[in-house]
């Protein structure tokens, strides 16, 4: 072979074949690989990235960039609809155009969104993440991970840009429907599992918003982060260290915020420190959309293009996306002009050529058919129009079980199940109720693309609350009120919804049963009540809402208030009043049934609250992860309480616990102690009970939260049937950042506290850990082991 195709050479190591292939590209070429293209971007209608227009005011001309290569495909199935299999002709000739315009014939990589199933025309919309925290099982979510990915992979998908491990610290945040919950231990746990199922079809996984994102001033998208280090250390790093050292993951992508004055695109002890010299990730770093750039634009850190661009590769972003913008000519006259050594562009060019030898884009034979697909078959796009189903009756199966399993039954004075007996009228009311787009969230396709071409149809079956409760009730009687509107907004609509509450209040009177669906409607950068820059004032229920709730509480006909949103709001009167509360986050295609079937009782309800439903509509809102001067106390007159605390949930059956008991009442700062208990299902069904383990430290060097969640078991159990479940807890999982910020393990006494939620202790076993303080790092245990038998 001549050295000068020694790349191609497939018995040589990956890194001799990209050094190889690296000795032999000019600096264009070389920067060419840094950046994708956007090339589905619509020039106008709505954004569906922060700023989007604003940064697409030059054109890319790919007759100019693609002699020189191309690192990455942006969104070929996220950004229009498009038949999944013709998008996978075209993604396919895309390549091959790539391919055959530059000189190595070096193919992009392609990435898509995944946060809640594959964001495609006609894909599966799963539930979104924090329906996934309510679940408290990995294993599941791991599943729906794997279900994505295929569909991904058989499209000629690389890279799937999820999950989220922002932790909600202040719900009025809009990407709260995003997060997996308020705790950075339930955070982790499903993340990595998520990362483990995408990462096992061969999609490239990636971690985001690295890091702070979710901490953002007021709740405001892209506000700047005021957090100090012990916060931002001991809540908002330990998910993703998790995911990156057990989850194999291949990318992260660096937040838009800044923390403390510093924007995460531009910080080398975050991106390089921390994340590479730290924990060893040797993946590649991407750019938020345009997050490279708003460090000239918005954060003012950069005064050329071509400073945006040295700052973010010095710091360690290996690939700007969407488009090409500062990683094109700037980064080029950069470099040219000795402002910025090569070797910075060489040290990026690595991670992402190794990544692109991972899937065989370096070998001479690669091809971007995929299989079971030919040459013929991309020559005629019409013929291969409806060859692809990416809403199989397996997806479709499983987006049910996980929205079963992620419906909570916050309060229930005995109005559910409801009976199903002939003649019973049921009022339906709410502008949720016959409404499919409420059970999406602002990343589903339909709801972040769709929304923009009313002209084609949705895709996928997305039956309403109220279809779904036709079905489940064919005896039943339905009169129909939406009440209000969603949000209150429009000419006219204050009227309106006046005289909607009176006619719901009439309707309510004359029925046996209320169900009020009311909450939020997904949408982007103001355009719904709740996703990516659609944050929230307070905690109420968005426009009238709770207004039309409070007066049909007031009725005198029992309401079941069933929440369909994107956040926990506080529910006035209701919280106490009505006569069950049903919570399902944005609970996806199969919401509707998984709802129908929690109230008529077909299926157990065992979701639990992965974020606190607050107990008023104002002040800051704040979630259980806080110590006790966070609580109430003689010396505020506001109490923080939540109404309903993380880890809440009921169920239609009962469980007793009883034999809690350590393996040991003491161990060393380097040991580990064995807690157990008895779960026994006392009722009369089986039914799913969630044990959660916290810890609390009552005395430690800085202040501590009162309970931190360190371990969850979800436990199935047949009616009468007893199991024993254990957790293995080591010493390091009470490790935190101390006075010299260094991470330690601390001798004293322990509390480990079994409880049904962070509000519900059951058990508090003390535990003593001896010996001289000890410093861990990334290394120490992060997760306590389970057993069930």
């Amino acid at each position: 072979m001549a050295a000068g195709q020694r790349w191609h050479d497939t018995t040589l190591s990956p890194m001799e074949r990209v050094d190889a292939l690296i000795a032999q590209m000019t600096l264009r070429e070389k920067v060419a690989q840094l950046y994708g293209v956007w090339v589905a971007s619509s020039p106008v209608g709505d954004d569906v990235a922060p700023f989007q227009h604003d940064m697409s005011e030059d054109a890319v001309e790919l007759d100019e960039l693609l002699p020189h290569g191309l690192g990455q495909l942006t969104r070929s199935f996220g950004s229009t609809p498009v038949d999944p299999a013709v998008g996978l002709v075209s993604l396919a000739r895309s390549q091959k155009r790539i391919m055959a315009a530059n000189r190595f014939g070096i193919p992009a990589i392609a990435h898509e969104e995944c946060l809640a199933g594959f964001t495609a025309w006609g894909a599966t919309a799963y539930p979104v993440p924090l329906s996934w925290g309510a679940t408290f099982d990995p294993a599941l979510i791991e599943k729906v991970a794997i279900r994505i990915g295929t569909g991904m992979r058989a499209v000629g998908v690389h890279q799937g840009l999820a999950p989220v491990l922002d932790v909600t610290r202040d719900p009025r945040w809009g990407r709260t429907e995003e997060t997996i919950g308020e705790d950075p231990y339930l955070v982790g746990t499903i993340a990595t599992a998520y990362v483990r199922g995408l990462e096992s079809t061969g999609i490239v996984a990636t971690l985001k918003h690295f890091i702070g994102y979710s901490a953002s001033k007021a709740a405001r998208n892209l506000a700047p982060v005021s957090m100090g280090r012990r916060e931002f250390n001991d809540v908002m790093v330990p998910p993703f260290e998790l995911a990156v050292r057990d989850g194999g993951v291949r990318s992260v992508m660096h937040a838009y915020t800044d923390v403390d004055g510093v924007p995460s695109a531009g910080d080398e002890t975050l991106l390089t420190g921390l994340l590479r010299d730290t924990w060893g990730f040797d993946g590649t770093v991407v750019a938020d959309y345009f997050g490279i750039a708003f460090l000239k634009t918005l954060h003012g850190v950069a005064g050329t293009w071509g400073e945006a661009a040295a700052a973010a590769l010095k710091a360690g972003v290996d690939v700007e996306l969407p488009t090409v913008k500062a990683y094109g000519d700037p980064l080029v006259e950069t470099v040219s002009d000795g402002d910025l050594d090569e070797s910075y562009v060489e040290r990026a060019l690595r991670r992402v050529l190794l990544q692109k030898a991972e899937f065989g884009m370096l070998d001479p034979d690669w091809s971007p058919i995929p299989d079971g697909w030919s040459e013929a078959d991309l020559t005629n796009i019409d013929a291969a129009r409806g060859r692809i189903r990416l809403d199989s009756d397996e997806d479709r199966a499983l987006a049910r079980t996980v929205a079963e399993r992620a419906v909570v039954l916050v309060r229930n004075d005995g109005v559910l199940p409801i009976a199903s007996e002939a003649g019973i009228r049921i009022a339906v009311v709410g502008p949720l109720a016959d409404d499919m787009f409420a059970m999406l969230g602002c990343y589903s396709f339909p709801s972040h693309v769709g929304t923009l071409h009313s002209e084609v149809p949705i895709g996928i079956e997305l039956p309403t609350v109220l279809e779904s409760l036709r079905a489940e009730f064919p005896n039943a009687t339905f009169t129909v009120e939406a009440g209000v509107s969603v949000d209150g907004k429009g000419d006219g609509v204050a009227e309106t919804d006046a005289t909607g509450i009176r006619l719901a209040v009439d309707v309510a009177r004359e029925a046996d049963l209320v169900v009020a669906v009311l909450g939020d409607h997904a949408g982007l950068f103001g355009r719904g009540t709740s996703g990516e820059g659609c944050d929230a004032a307070s905690m109420r229920l968005p426009g009238r809402q709770q207004d039309l709730l409070d007066a049909l509480v007031d009725s005198g006909t029992p309401v079941v208030t069933t929440l369909v949103e994107g956040r926990p709001y506080a529910l006035g009167s209701a919280s106490d009043k009505a006569g069950a509360i049903v919570t399902a986050f944005f609970p996806g295609e199969e919401g509707g049934p998984a709802i129908a079937g929690v109230l008529s009782g077909r299926v157990n309800p065992s979701g639990r609250l992965p974020v606190s439903i607050p107990a008023t509509e104002g002040g800051q809102p704040a979630t259980y992860l806080a110590a006790a001067l966070g609580g109430p106390t003689g010396v505020s007159n506001l109490d923080p309480t939540a109404k309903f605390p993380f880890g809440h949930g009921l169920s239609y059956t009962s469980f007793a616990w009883s034999d809690a008991r350590l393996d040991a009442d003491s161990t060393t700062t380097s040991g580990a102690v064995n807690v157990s208990l008895l779960v026994t299902n006392t009722g009369e069904r089986a039914g799913i009970e969630i044990v959660q383990l916290y810890l609390h430290d009552p005395v430690a060097s800085v202040v501590r939260p009162v309970n931190r969640l360190v371990g969850y078991a979800s436990v199935p159990l047949e009616a009468g049937e007893s199991k024993t479940v254990s957790f293995e807890v080591s010493a390091d999982l009470s490790a935190f950042t101390g006075r010299d910020y260094t991470r330690v393990v601390e001798p004293g006494e322990l509390e480990l506290r079994l409880g049904a939620s962070s509000g519900d202790i059951r058990f508090a076993l003390p535990v003593t850990l001896t010996g001289p303080v000890r410093v861990v790092d990334h290394t120490r245990e992060l997760r306590s082991a389970v057993t069930i038998r």
